[in-house]
């Protein structure tokens, strides 16, 4: 082979590339951090169900120390169904905020993720009205054992997170003009973390209030 045939064969091979961009590794480093998470509420749900099945179930119509109430005779179910309602929204709008900044709409990417903030702001407003309800009229942690105490850990570690994505997402919405139609890495990131808030509470919902 020529030196020019070798430098010509050179130049046509394609440099090697790194699977891993910017753009992922903040999707990786999200990933990670919920894959963490979802072991900690994972830990908590397998906790409240290993108490619950080692606790005798209280008889209808009774509540008497001991045993373990059936939630939906204490816990307002329809109350906390519109809850879950308004963050099952609130991942729709946050879907049609990165569809808009995908398309280079800030106003559209604006409206949406506002309308996600909101969302999260009303459940949060609604389960503090919750808990001031049970906390004053049905149970604290000392009269319903544990019962209560698994109740208050699992809703109030999952609202801690749905306060922490309130303050992030209002932070990206402050953030809006830094973002374009080929720039949006940051929204999808925040985007990744506020679908876990939302599924992880489906399942808390389920276990706790439904079953």
């Amino acid at each position: 082979m020529s030196q020019a045939a070798a430098l010509d064969h050179t130049l046509q091979v394609e440099p090697a590339e790194s699977p891993l961009t910017p753009e992922s590794w903040g999707k990786l480093g999200m990933w990670l951090f919920l894959a963490g998470d979802a072991m900690s509420f994972g830990g908590l749900i397998a906790g409240y169900a290993a108490l619950r099945l080692s606790v005798p179930e209280c008889a209808a119509g009774g509540h008497p120390p001991g045993c373990w109430p059936v939630p939906s005779t204490i816990l307002g179910v329809p109350f906390t169904a519109v809850m879950t309602f308004l963050l099952i929204c609130s991942s729709v709008t946050m879907v049609k905020a990165l569809d808009a900044i995908k398309r280079g709409d800030h106003a559209g990417m604006r409206k949406f993720l506002g309308l996600t903030i909101l969302g999260g702001a009303c459940f949060l407003g609604m389960q503090a009205r919750e808990w001031t309800h049970l906390l004053n009229h049905v149970m604290t942690l000392t009269n319903r054992g544990l019962f209560g105490a698994t109740f208050f850990v699992l809703t109030g570690f999952h609202g801690c997170h749905v306060t922490a994505g309130v303050i992030y997402l209002s932070s990206v919405f402050a953030n809006a003009d830094s973002f374009t139609k080929d720039d949006h890495n940051g929204v999808e990131i925040a985007g990744l973390y506020w679908h876990f808030v939302d599924l992880v509470w489906i399942l808390i919902f389920t276990f706790v209030y439904l079953i």
